[in-house]
């Protein structure tokens, strides 16, 4: 449960409610790497075109939703990628589900806007963006969802871990395109507890799953540098 497999971006992001978990691979702890500086490319994030998409569930309900960028860019050498940061704005958190005050109510409660549980799980009034660094992507073969292996740092909420996932990556002369099959991450792991198993007992049928489900489809175009 404590594993990381295959990303994100996210971010972080959320929760929801079946009876079965996210769907989607989990993600697994890596060793950590690093990337070297580029003398190539900078493309800016089309943040127009860019979005992270979300799935949380407990016992009684799934929920969907989205997230955007505020700014990132993507490092190339050649039609390589040799690295990339990108700042995720955890106040576009929206719910895709829902309608009405129930959209409402669950959103403001992700995003600790709801008084007395503003720490529940992103309480972006203290944390209003979480980011994602790459740290070293690598080629993938016999796979036909994805391409590549990307892995970086996650930080939300100030706490940082390495995730891994799996995507698809398009290179052009001036644009780069990336989607992701889905995966998972574990929650826990950057102190968003509330109703977790794992952490509190005696919940009965009344717990949130650990796993956040995320996919992302990312462009960036450009060249800032």
């Amino acid at each position: 449960m404590k594993n990381l497999f295959l990303f994100f971006l996210f971010s972080s992001v959320t929760i929801a409610i079946s009876c079965k978990k996210p769907a989607g691979e989990k993600a697994s702890v890596q060793e950590e790497a690093t990337v070297s500086e580029s003398s190539g490319k900078i493309l800016a994030v089309d943040l127009a075109s860019s979005v992270i998409n979300w799935e949380g569930a407990k016992p009684t309900a799934t929920h969907t939703g989205t997230i955007k960028l505020s700014g990132g860019s993507v490092s190339l050498e050649g039609r390589t990628i040799t690295g990339g940061s990108f700042t995720i704005d955890m106040s576009t958190l929206q719910n895709t589900d829902l309608s009405g005050g129930m959209k409402d109510r669950l959103e403001n409660h992700l995003k600790g806007i709801s008084e007395g549980r503003e720490d529940d799980f992103f309480n972006i009034t203290r944390f209003p963006t979480s980011k994602f660094e790459i740290t070293r992507v690598t080629k993938l073969s016999g796979d036909e969802s994805a391409t590549h292996l990307i892995y970086g740092n996650l930080t939300m909420r100030d706490v940082t871990k390495e995730i891994g996932f799996k995507a698809l990556i398009g290179i052009g002369r001036s644009r780069i395109e990336v989607t992701t099959p889905p995966f998972t991450i574990d929650r826990t792991l950057w102190g968003i507890n509330y109703g977790s198993r794992t952490v509190f007992d005696n919940l009965g049928d009344n717990f949130v799953h650990d796993e956040i489900g995320l996919s992302i489809s990312l462009k960036a175009g450009e060249a800032v540098l």
